[in-house]
């Protein structure tokens, strides 16, 4: 595993998308239009560069998102970028819907700093093949040597078994979107 740069940008884009275009909480999000889908993997990217970290596999199959909430900070670039997403993919008239799902899912994360795993996705011809427990391992022990747990989110229930084998655990499950929503982190 390495870290991402921008030349990264559109292969990890390009997994994401084809790996999260069904998923029924980015399609809450953003809909199930692959243009929308694709500003919110670049948005994501973006954020995560920059307050985060962005892994990808050596042969570029596998790739993870994660950002330190504790360092965001206002700039405007950050600003620009929410401005984009608004209009690119979640719409004027999703905003309240949008804040509200953010405002929820933030009182789900402790005090403490801590790592959020955005997004981790294995190109879909090249899944079940151990690209997903590699790039999710890189993660963890990442995060073990910043001292700080591991949390995230998924409306993917067969991924269930896949997080709790690599020592996540669930600590609150929700139907508030129309889908069982499962929030995990690091035991």
């Amino acid at each position: 595993m390495r870290k991402a740069t921008q030349n990264d940008r559109e292969k990890v884009v390009t997994i994401l998308l084809k790996a999260f275009k069904k998923n029924k909480s980015v399609n809450y999000i953003a809909g199930k239009e692959e243009e929308k889908i694709r500003y919110l993997m670049e948005y994501s990217f973006e954020n995560c560069i920059n307050m985060g970290e962005v892994f990808i596999s050596e042969d570029g199959n596998a790739c993870a998102m994660i950002q330190f909430q504790d360092k965001k900070k206002f700039s405007w670039k950050s600003t620009y970028l929410d401005i984009k997403l608004i209009l690119k993919t979640i719409g004027l008239g999703n905003i309240p819907k949008a804040l509200s799902r953010e405002s929820f899912i933030k009182k789900h994360y402790p005090k403490d700093p801590f790592t959020y795993l955005w997004f981790v996705g294995v190109s879909p011809e090249k899944q079940k093949n151990g690209f997903g427990t590699k790039i999710l391992r890189h993660v963890l022990d990442y995060s073990k040597t910043l001292d700080r747990p591991v949390y995230l989110e998924t409306s993917t229930e067969s991924n269930l078994p896949w997080y709790r084998k690599h020592g996540l655990e669930i600590y609150t499950v929700s139907e508030k979107f129309g889908f069982p929503f499962y929030f995990l982190k690091t035991a």
